[in-house]
């Protein structure tokens, strides 16, 4: 049977549907229509009514009848919504709140869908092991709109793409007119151009080349492209910024709080550039403490609904990769005028509070003000003098020290949850290779720091309230809407897995009502401490912890105890922080700003950009780890066991807090088992146990820089 025959097939099939749309066409049935006689034409209709039900043209009945899809004209009781992520085997799973368990979607029902799509899915009877499946009949909304991969060339004219692990799961072909300067080998961002059928290759067209695959800028380019974060400024973005008038002007000044007399500092780390916040302090006569917070006034200079002001708010954040910072805003704002940077007059927006020497908040003003930086202090500098080095500005930073200590005291008091998570800290050559790896070291002058912008934050907040309670209606949420940084209940799962993994270990951490107190996690975490445990036990409660968003709608923040609570001390590299000063400035001088219904809208796009920060940050630390452990293959190193699987358990190097897996098919010395209820690999025969905070030595035997992976073998620990 020709082709042609087989498409006439299709049309009288599709026409006799689309007049009957309610009709179910049994197989006997479209036999007789379309007068099939033959072996093969009947093996030609299998293959249309299949071609038809893979391109969500049909659905399929039971007995073998074919019915019309009902492509959108009305729901279907057997379908769901929800975000798609594909795993490395090309496995679908659609994260959705119909379920409590993500629904799988085998490969071959996958459809056109590609990673972190928004899709509707057609559900099944449960699958193996008893879980929900489905196919996927609709791409609703694209996730992603560039991806990243290797240009390869297969042939004379044919050019496919391969994308990187994490972008996506089929290759993709391109045309040869639309190469343009790639070369084969060349890492690329490229875009969705079309995808029209699962049988075929999804189209790409380059848009960018990142570099040869596994240079240095390649490998971290393809982090930012994969994380749908674009490095450079549009053009019109940077002749907006190089354009802006930024002198300070006298009637500018006059019309501020002047405190250019007044002693103030900043302190950040030795390779800042830009410099969001300043410090003033003294003690009152009262004995109280006058904490000046000065903030740089960004808003002052970024009018709303300008192309600087959308550029900011659709990046939302500054991104910080260990070998290079993606800025929120143009170099000329975030390095230059905005940036607090010392001798030089600056426009700021101040919180200035009055604290007890309990650490109380007594009175507050918050306000624009000019100021002249009399300092820059990198934070082991400040260190220094808060340990007795001599300085000029002694005075000021013991007494901000003196301070911090009591509002660090009085915040884990009331509830704050005190984690301690060390971070890695490369020494890269040129190239960006790392030499060398350690734990950056956590000083008191990065706390003083903290509780001074925590403080802050926190006075903002309260405001809120303040003014709310004046115009007597403060639960109306449309009246002075604000955008708060809230932080819910962390997970009980996941809080009920940590108290079944340190129990076999003696820890009691018992959970046994729906919620928990900051004060059992304290408690669990103090046990911990200077323990092999530590690392691993802090990293299962980050993960217990729901995530921190930005909403108009406040319920607090858990982790740290507080009931108000608002980013205010970061314009510069924060879009929220921008967002808050223009609130600020609004109902200071009475007029209205933005709605609860945009700031929930822009809560969540700025929640959902800083995620995509932290993922692609986390994949940078990840890649130069791979990086180091690759020149260090043979080698032994310290471990604890972070975590324990049927497949194998999961080591956390020490001095490198770089977690790297040992296969159950490579513990050779016995047969073991994993006894989920202790949460541990047990040998059969010799009883040889590996649970969680397990000190072992281990040697790298294979590194995977693409999939950014560690797989470690044990070295004879001794038992």
């Amino acid at each position: 049977m020709s082709n042609s025959k087989k498409e006439t097939f299709e049309e009288i099939i599709l026409k006799i549907l689309r007049k009957n749309p309610n009709a179910h066409l049994p197989f006997e049935v479209l036999q007789n229509i379309l007068q099939i006689n033959s072996g093969k034409d009947n093996k030609r209709l299998k293959s249309v009514i299949n071609s038809l039900f893979d391109r969500n043209l049909i659905t399929k009945r039971k007995g073998g009848a074919i019915q019309l899809a009902n492509n959108g004209r009305e729901s279907r009781a057997n379908t769901v919504t929800g975000k798609i992520d594909i795993s490395r085997r090309g496995t679908g799973y659609l994260i959705t709140d119909a379920f409590d368990e993500d629904v799988r979607i085998p490969s071959k029902h996958l459809g056109t869908a590609l990673q972190d799509d928004k899709v509707k899915v057609e559900l099944f009877s449960k699958g193996r092991k008893d879980r929900q499946e489905g196919k996927v009949i609709e791409v609703l909304e694209r996730g992603k709109s560039i991806f990243v991969g290797t240009l390869n060339k297969q042939g004379k004219q044919n050019y496919l793409i391969k994308p990187d692990e994490k972008s996506a799961h089929t290759e993709f072909f391109i045309l040869s007119d639309n190469i343009g300067y790639a070369q084969p080998g060349d890492k690329v961002v490229f875009e969705l151009v079309d995808w029209v059928h699962p049988k075929s290759l999804p189209e790409a067209n380059i848009i960018e080349i990142l570099g040869k695959e596994g240079s240095n800028d390649a490998k971290v380019l393809s982090i930012l492209a994969e994380n749908d974060i674009k490095p450079g400024f549009p053009e019109e973005v940077l002749e907006y910024a190089e354009s802006m008038e930024t002198g300070i002007t006298q009637q500018e000044i006059n019309r501020r709080r002047d405190i250019r007399d007044e002693t103030v500092f900043t302190i950040d780390p030795e390779t800042a550039k830009d410099f969001d916040d300043a410090l003033s302090i003294k003690v009152l006569n009262n004995g109280n403490y006058y904490l000046g917070v000065h903030i740089a006034d960004v808003t002052h200079y970024m009018p709303r609904n300008t192309v600087l002001d959308d550029e900011a708010y659709n990046r939302a954040t500054s991104v910080y990769l260990v070998d290079r910072v993606i800025p929120m805003l143009p170099e000329k704002l975030s390095n230059g005028v905005c940036s607090l940077s010392p001798h030089d007059d600056k426009l700021a927006y101040s919180c200035f509070m009055e604290i007890a020497p309990n650490g109380k908040l007594v009175d507050y003003s918050i306000e624009e003000t000019v100021i002249h930086s009399d300092k820059r202090f990198t934070y082991e500098q400040a260190q220094e003098v808060i340990d007795g080095a001599d300085s000029e500005f002694s005075v000021q930073l013991k007494t901000a020290a003196k301070l911090a200590h009591t509002l660090l005291d009085k915040r884990f008091a009331e509830g704050s949850i005190n984690f301690e998570t060390p971070e890695p800290k490369f020494i890269l050559d040129d190239d960006g290779t790392p030499l060398d790896v350690e734990l950056k070291e956590r000083l008191f002058a990065h706390r003083l720091i903290e509780e001074c912008m925590l403080m802050a934050n926190q006075t903002v907040a309260k405001y809120i309230d303040k003014i709310r309670e004046q115009s007597n209606k403060k639960n109306n949420k449309d009246l002075y809407p604000f955008l708060y940084r809230i932080h819910d209940q962390p997970d009980l799962d996941k809080l009920k897995n940590i108290e079944e993994n340190v129990k076999p270990i003696g820890i009691n951490f018992h959970i046994d009502s729906p919620t928990v107190s900051s004060k059992a996690i304290n408690v669990l975490l103090e046990q911990i401490k200077d323990t092999s445990l530590e690392l691993t036990v802090n990293d299962l409660m980050l993960r217990a912890m729901s995530k921190a968003e930005y909403s108009p709608d406040n319920i607090g923040h858990f982790g740290l105890g507080f009931e108000n609570y608002a980013h205010f001390t970061s314009p510069i590299r924060r879009y929220p922080d921008v967002l808050v000063h223009r609130l600020l400035k609004s109902y200071n001088t009475g007029k209205p700003s933005y709605s609860y219904n945009e700031l929930k809208k822009m809560g969540s796009h700025c929640s959902e950009q800083e995620r995509s920060a932290i993922d692609a940050e986390r994949d940078s630390v990840k890649l130069k780890q791979v990086e180091y452990l690759s020149q260090h293959l043979g080698e032994d190193f310290d471990g604890v066991i972070s975590g324990v699987m049927s497949s194998g358990i999961f080591v956390d190097l020490k001095d490198l807090h770089c977690e790297g897996m040992v296969r159950v098919s490579d513990l050779s010395d016995d047969y073991y088992e994993y006894k989920e209820n202790q949460h541990c690999l047990v040998g059969r025969n010799k009883g040889k146990k590996y649970q969680l905070g397990k000190e072992i030595r281990v040697k790298v035997v294979k590194t995977d820089i693409d999939a950014r992976q560690i797989d470690l073998k044990l070295v004879d620990d001794g038992e």
